[in-house]
């Protein structure tokens, strides 16, 4: 019998917007509970306020009394700056912080190119990669990055919040969360302190990296302290995906990221060459902008999502050639941080509700699919597509998806699905097993559509046509 037989087990997703807390029976994976809380808005928090969400969600939840395992899922790259004595040095440069687009940029030509870069970690540095975060932190505030100690990403620090330690020494990570920091390698399995160096311009005290069913402790309580993940990774993990399949996650980014055997070197730096959850690898394109396309949409036509919806299925494929390229955030894939949004075609016939409506949901989709296209450049095999997050609730990303990626997609019940790859991964961690758990998914549904290529050669004629973010000062 396993340990994790007739046990509780639960997942934590950390992400940008909130925390939310999953408990299920470790064996068939049945949901018992969960509980949520809201993040502060913002691209740099302080980590303060991550625990206090996972505090407000675990009480939600009916707290972890009872519960034999534990893992966290964590929204990725996150710099976390911690001094000798643990206390958080800065608030923490989320993700979606382009303040360092320049450090990537000196980074790369330090090095002679991206394909330096993929060859060394399989990662071309961008704004949102932890690396760059690193140097442009060296070189801004020095007197704050004198006192820093160690570097960790945010679910390390939420595991070791749970663990309860205060000693730098005792941070642990996976080899998901890792492999996206620009320092660690997927392909050698191993840390490169020389690169480290490069960006902040002395070594730091790093996490450990665990095996993906390892553990490194307990939490106070003395539930089984799993390794985590990076959020990608436990959504694969939440899903089930294996090779072959291609997972397209629209959440406050977009990412589409396939499960593979070998790691991923792409010089071009579209594809990040991560690792997964499971001991294989994730070669992920991530985008900035995601589900806040679609907020921002059915804000400017002052309709809730459902009406966003309704309207986009009202005007044609391609809107008669109305486009919004959505870089409402920059971009970092392509790689274009200072860019705005741009919406091309603007006629007496497309300025309607419905046209704009349809174009901001097939400018998401366009980008997405460019993604899609750059994991099959990179040897991706696509078995099926995978649709979830939160904007895969939109009956309007769920029937134009399959038009404009090109290929049916299975979207599975709407689910925290970062928090279930944690609790599965805490389940694992719980068994001892050679392999994760075999839980049953929840029930999916399969969308088809005509294929629409000429919305995609629309897009791909202006999506280069933006203008840089403005300048108040």
């Amino acid at each position: 019998m396993s340990r994790a037989d007739g046990r509780l087990v639960a997942g934590i997703d950390s992400s940008t917007q909130s925390c939310k807390v999953v408990v299920r029976d470790g064996e068939s994976g049945a949901l018992v509970r969960e509980g949520r809380s809201s993040h502060p808005q913002g691209t740099e928090v302080h980590p303060d306020a991550w625990w206090d969400a996972l505090s407000a969600a675990v009480e939600a939840a009916g707290g972890l009394a009872d519960v034999a395992a534990v893992s966290v899922g964590g929204q990725q790259h996150g710099m976390v700056c911690l001094d000798q004595g643990g206390q958080v040095v800065r608030p923490a440069l989320l993700w979606n912080d382009m303040r360092s687009a320049d450090a990537a940029g000196e980074l790369v030509d330090e090095m002679g190119g991206g394909q330096a870069w993929a060859d060394a970690v399989g990662v071309v540095p961008v704004a949102s990669i932890t690396v760059s975060k690193l140097r442009w932190f060296a070189e801004h505030e020095p007197e704050l990055a004198a006192r820093t100690a160690a570097v960790c990403l945010p679910h390390d620090w939420l595991t070791w919040r749970l663990a309860g330690t205060a000693g730098i020494g005792d941070l642990f990570t996976d080899r998901s969360d890792a492999s996206g920091t620009g320092y660690w390698s997927a392909a050698d399995e191993g840390y490169r302190p020389d690169l480290l160096e490069r960006a902040f311009g002395r070594t730091l005290v790093v996490p450990d990296v665990l095996a993906p069913a390892g553990s490194a402790g307990t939490t106070a309580g003395g539930a089984l302290l799993g390794a985590g993940a990076g959020d990608n990774a436990a959504a694969a993990l939440g899903v089930g995906a294996q090779s072959g399949d291609v997972v397209v996650s629209i959440g406050t980014s977009g990412v589409v990221s396939a499960v593979a055997e070998v790691p991923a070197r792409d010089a071009s730096g579209a594809v990040a060459g991560f690792a997964d959850a499971t001991g294989r690898y994730l070669p992920l394109v991530c985008t900035l902008n995601g589900s806040r396309v679609l907020d921002a949409a059915a804000r400017l036509l002052g309709v809730d999502h459902a009406g966003l919806s309704r309207l986009a299925m009202q005007a044609p494929p391609g809107a008669d050639g109305l486009v919004l390229v959505p870089y409402l955030e920059g971009e970092r894939t392509p790689n274009r941080p200072d860019a705005t949004g741009s919406l091309h075609g603007l006629s007496l016939t497309t300025t309607t509700p419905a046209h704009l409506a349809r174009a901001a949901v097939e400018g998401l989709l366009c980008g997405l699919a460019d993604g899609l296209d750059a994991l099959v450049e990179q040897g991706a095999t696509v078995r099926r597509v995978v649709l979830v997050g939160g904007a895969a609730r939109s009956s309007a990303i769920r029937h134009l998806a399959p038009a404009v990626l090109g290929c049916p997609v299975v979207v599975p019940a709407a689910g925290e699905y970062v928090a279930d790859g944690a609790s599965r991964q805490a389940a694992w961690a719980l068994s001892g097993a050679a392999e994760p758990p075999s839980w049953p998914l929840s029930d999916s549904e399969t969308y088809e559509a005509e294929p629409t290529p000429q919305v995609r050669a629309r897009y791909a004629e202006v999506r280069a046509l933006t203008a840089r973010r403005w300048d108040y000062a």
